[in-house]
């Protein structure tokens, strides 16, 4: 596969995974100084690693939120999770399981910080789902 086509197949799992409304507001984002950025995560974690066959999509979400939560990375958690319930037939109890899972080896200060974010989330669904 070359540069291309992984562009294009991380794009069509990028969209798949987040929507394309997040998807096209990043592209809208782009300017000279992010645009390679972007297209180095289509080509690969998107084109590269999200399609690989071992793992379907969703044990790769879960141990895409499990993992920004292991990091504290809390706008990519977010993201993942706002993905997973909207984009990926997630319910708000496969997300505890999650978090629930990850704080044992990440500790409880992880797990409050992510019930948090990942609460917001919930409820903001709610409302407007």
């Amino acid at each position: 596969m070359d540069e291309n086509e992984r562009y294009a197949k991380g794009m069509a799992v990028r969209r798949k995974v987040l929507g394309n409304a997040w998807v096209d507001r990043a592209e809208a984002g782009k300017t000279a100084f992010n645009a390679e950025f972007q297209a180095m995560i289509n080509r690969s974690p998107w084109g590269e690693i999200w399609t690989r066959p071992h793992f379907d999509e969703r044990t790769r979400r879960i141990l895409v939120i499990g993992t920004m939560m292991a990091l504290g990375c809390w706008d990519e958690f977010g993201l993942h999770v706002r993905a997973a319930l909207t984009e990926g037939g997630f319910t708000p109890d496969d997300i505890k399981e999650i978090i629930l899972q990850q704080t044992a080896y990440c500790g409880a200060p992880a797990g409050n910080h992510a019930f948090k974010e990942a609460g917001a989330i919930v409820a903001s669904l709610a409302r407007t789902g």
